[in-house]
This record gives structure tokens, C-alpha cells and sequence, in this order.
């Protein structure tokens, strides 16, 4: 895709959301199934089943993804989709491109083994190795767009509001 045809699909969208408002919002969705026999989550990825488990380090054996790799996972696929989508819009030809993510855990957090250790990731480092003809300043104009418009990134970087609750099963 280039940036005409990007232009000319994304114009209309722009042009009703600026009109409706409300119609830009939209509610993903993400759901799972707690596994009856082992400590899992079976995730329904609109792809394929993913299945979610104890990370090694916690206890786990291995063999299941990791809620925190998938974190990550979800922040290079969206930083990744966001940096190709803008080098398309400002016409900064990528002949190759790799996003790298990569967290900082402190499992004594997760395993109330020190209640001062922080549960969740102490840093995230994310990086964009890329290789493009373009100067410094485009450059940097790309990753300042990326960054900006990458939903996973800006969630993580700013704490939305968060609600949670449990229902009883009938």
C-alpha cells in the first residue's frame, strides 16, 4: 500500500468520525475460558486458540504462553503496524524493518514473596531497527508519530480508567 491509497481509505473514515464523534468508538473485545484441569486461560485470539499459563518463573511449565510475553507480543505488533503505516504516510520508503520489546519482571512481586517488589513490569524497552533512506529529522518525526499513535503504547504509557468485577455464574 502506498500513501495515496492509505490517504484514499482512510479519508472517508476520518471524514465520518469527525462528523459523528461517537461513531469512533468502538469496544474491542477480548475473552477466555479458565481450564478446569491445570492453571490456564484459553484465549480466543479471533485467529486461533491461545492458551495462557503460569510463566516458568512463576511456576509454570513453559509449554503456555505468558500473559506478560503477550503483552509484549501485542506492543511490537501494534508499534510495528503504527511505524509501517506512518512511513507510508510520509513516503519513507522501509527496506527492512524490527521491533523488539523487552519488560523488566520482579517475580517476587507476582508470588507475594516481597510485598514492597512491584507486580507487573518495571521497564519496557522498546526498540525499531530499521533500515530506510531518510535523514535524522524524518526519522525522528516517524518515531514521534509512531509512538503517538500507537494504541498499545499510549494504553501502557498512560493508565486508563480500569473497572473491575466478578459476576457468579447461574
Amino acid at each position: 500500500m502506498d500513501a495515496t491509497t492509505l490517504r484514499a481509505t482512510q479519508a472517508p473514515l476520518k471524514e465520518q468520525y469527525r462528523a459523528e464523534p461517537t461513531s469512533a468508538v468502538v469496544t474491542l473485545r477480548a475473552s477466555g475460558e479458565i481450564d478446569d484441569a491445570s492453571i490456564a486461560c484459553k484465549v480466543e485470539t479471533g485467529r486461533a486458540l491461545a492458551v495462557a499459563g503460569l510463566h516458568p518463573a512463576s511456576g509454570g511449565s513453559g509449554l503456555e504462553l505468558c500473559s506478560g510475553d503477550m503483552l509484549l507480543e501485542a506492543l511490537v505488533a501494534c508499534a510495528g503496524v503504527t511505524l509501517k503505516a506512518v512511513a507510508t504516510a510520509l513516503e519513507i520508503p522501509l527496506r527492512h524493518g524490527r521491533v523488539t520489546a523487552e519488560g523488566d519482571l520482579d517475580f517476587r512481586g507476582t508470588l507475594g514473596v516481597d510485598k514492597g517488589a512491584p507486580v507487573g513490569f518495571s521497564a519496557i524497552r522498546l526498540r525499531f531497527d530499521i533500515d530506510a533512506d531518510a535523514d535524522d529529522e524524518k526519522i525522528a518525526t516517524l518515531l514521534k508519530l509512531t509512538e503517538r499513535y500507537c494504541v498499545v503504547f499510549q494504553t501502557i504509557n498512560q493508565k486508563p480508567a480500569l473497572d473491575v468485577s466478578v459476576h457468579r455464574a447461574a
